[in-house]
């Protein structure tokens, strides 16, 4: 029974030891937001997706040679791009991710998106992230997504 009970606590002890380490790696918490980001995209919904962006008016957002401001913005744009009539969300693919550390509060991230449209057309491109650790998390803080042409 004490050799049941030692094995157990070894276990526990090497299983909380090893989700406080992923828990601190910086990099596998923003590799989660990016996850999460594209499940929340496949499932349609924006709301979830746009929950890895900082909820701030501060938020900057460059794309289509137009700089947008704020969080609200962000979802406006997303929301006339890809859910207005006539437009549709695509299955989103994120592609050749690179974080690179910038300190322990900030990270510059770039990667591919890819998207599968119904009617088999498949947009891209590329995107570069600028990733800032707040109190309940990792937040894109800019975004700069680039179509192919």
């Amino acid at each position: 029974m004490k050799r049941l009970r030692w094995l157990w606590g070894g276990l526990f002890v090497v299983l909380t030891s090893s989700a406080l380490l992923f828990a601190q790696d910086p990099k596998a918490g923003i590799e989660r937001v990016i996850q999460a980001q594209q499940e929340a995209w496949n499932r349609g919904d924006l709301e979830a997706f746009m929950s890895g962006y900082w909820k701030s008016p501060e938020l900057t957002f460059f794309a289509g040679g137009t700089e947008h401001h704020g969080w609200q913005a962000a979802l406006d744009r997303y929301r006339a791009v890809y859910t207005s009539p006539g437009h549709e969300m695509g299955k989103l693919e994120f592609a050749n991710l690179r974080i690179e550390m910038l300190g322990p509060d900030a990270a510059f991230v770039r990667g591919e998106y890819r998207l599968t449209m119904s009617d088999g057309k498949k947009p891209h491109g590329l995107y570069t992230l600028i990733f800032r650790k707040f109190p309940d998390g990792w937040k894109i803080v800019h975004d700069h997504s680039s179509a192919a042409e």
